[in-house]
């Protein structure tokens, strides 16, 4: 029997937004507009394009707000409010919202221009092969990002730490590969580092115009990398 196309989502939402100072003292990051739309928004409709139900954000950092924008919305609400827990520790703690099998995820602070990233991942899933697939975009290509990249392919479709590959905070992931991972709070880091000894991280390659809105400074060009993509 197939296994069925992952559908659920996880959008974090969760964290101070540091780098984005002084916007991030009043309103977290995700709610930070680009283009009159907010950075969650961006997330979002990328999620509703591609079909995925359930979708959930996970808060902690000025939670109020965020939960006051979605209210309504059908969007699950994973609470840290207690204690910021980390990528690996927040899709920990979502799992119950998410459903069994593998999920998406998505960092919320950044622009997309091209082919849904969620169906990208989707057509390159294969989970007879895969723990969790990156989707990547070439550093030369990731603007906004002032790292020289992430990983690298080797043996196909496998990722290595080191390389010209920036991770662009989307992929597909087993809640099974946190499993043995004692501490509540924990990067995916240390999940994807267990994997890829094993062979079982993977990648994909994005070919659309990809934007890393961490920092203020980098609000204009996301605006602009979106006014040209509309433009055609």
């Amino acid at each position: 029997m197939t296994a069925p196309d992952p559908r659920a989502g996880l959008f974090f939402a969760a964290g101070f937004g540091t780098r984005m100072r002084p916007l991030t003292e009043t309103r977290p990051k995700p709610l930070i507009a680009v283009a009159g739309t907010t950075l969650l928004d961006h997330a979002l409709a990328l999620g509703r394009a591609a079909g995925l139900a359930p979708m959930a954000v996970n808060v902690h950092y000025l939670a109020d707000q965020i939960e006051a924008h979605l209210r309504g919305r059908g969007i699950a609400i994973s609470d840290e409010r207690a204690a910021i827990l980390d990528t690996g520790g927040g899709l920990r703690k979502a799992a119950p919202l998410l459903g069994p099998g593998p999920a998406f995820t998505m960092n919320t602070d950044a622009v997309w221009a091209g082919p849904n990233p969620f169906e990208t991942l989707r057509r390159a899933w294969d989970p007879a092969r895969m723990d969790a697939l990156l989707l990547l975009v070439p550093a030369a290509a990731a603007e906004g990002h002032a790292g020289t990249g992430d990983f690298a392919l080797e043996a196909g479709d496998r990722l290595k730490r080191g390389g010209g590959l920036v991770y662009t905070g989307a992929q597909i992931i087993r809640p099974g590969t946190l499993d043995g991972i004692p501490d509540a709070a924990f990067s995916l880091n240390r999940a994807w580092d267990r994997i890829a000894a094993e062979g079982r991280l993977c990648g994909a390659v994005w070919p659309g115009r990809w934007c890393d809105v961490g920092r203020p400074e980098a609000i204009p060009l996301a605006e602009a990398l979106l006014r040209e993509a509309a433009d055609g």
